[in-house]
């Protein structure tokens, strides 16, 4: 009886080991983050973005977390920030975008960790939009969404 219980546990907690996350999808407006393997939710995590979330970033400075679709294209190791996956804003489109308006797009948009030193805080911070354009989860919440989601996997950003 004891083997088939913890047979039952080990299956139970293993769905995501075997997940391929295919797509990183995440809701402005709901503050959601989804991991995605097809049409299935893997993970769902509470997430914080730019100060001014509302609308697709324009230009360095303006707190706005981009919206589209993007590569998460390598993980940064040296981050200010406990850990942190890169997002491949800006692309062409943005570029150009941003050169008609005389602006620089910006860049360097993460999903990250805390800052380095304020991990104790996240029950606060992750309660309020407080990146300058980035999206922010907890560490723990870090370390699981580096152990899902591979370099390469795309994420796509709506408002």
């Amino acid at each position: 009886m004891i083997k088939i219980l913890i047979l039952f546990l080990l299956l139970i907690h293993s769905t995501n080991l075997f997940a391929q996350v295919d797509l990183v999808k995440v809701i402005k407006s709901k503050n959601l983050m989804y991991l995605m393997d097809g049409k299935k939710i893997i993970k769902t995590y509470k997430v914080s973005l730019g100060a001014n979330p509302k609308g697709h970033k324009e230009k360095e400075g303006d707190e706005k977390t981009p919206e589209g679709t993007y590569i998460l294209d390598y993980v940064k190791s040296n981050s200010s920030f406990y850990k942190a996956m890169h997002i491949s804003y800006p692309n062409k489109k943005d570029k150009i975008n941003a050169k008609k308006r005389g602006v620089s797009p910006g860049g360097f948009i993460m999903v990250h960790g805390q800052k380095n030193g304020f991990s104790l805080f996240s029950f606060i911070s992750q309660n309020f939009n407080w990146t300058n354009g980035c999206i922010a989860i907890t560490n723990k919440q870090m370390d699981e969404f580096l152990s899902l989601v591979k370099v390469g996997t795309k994420i796509n950003i709506v408002y």
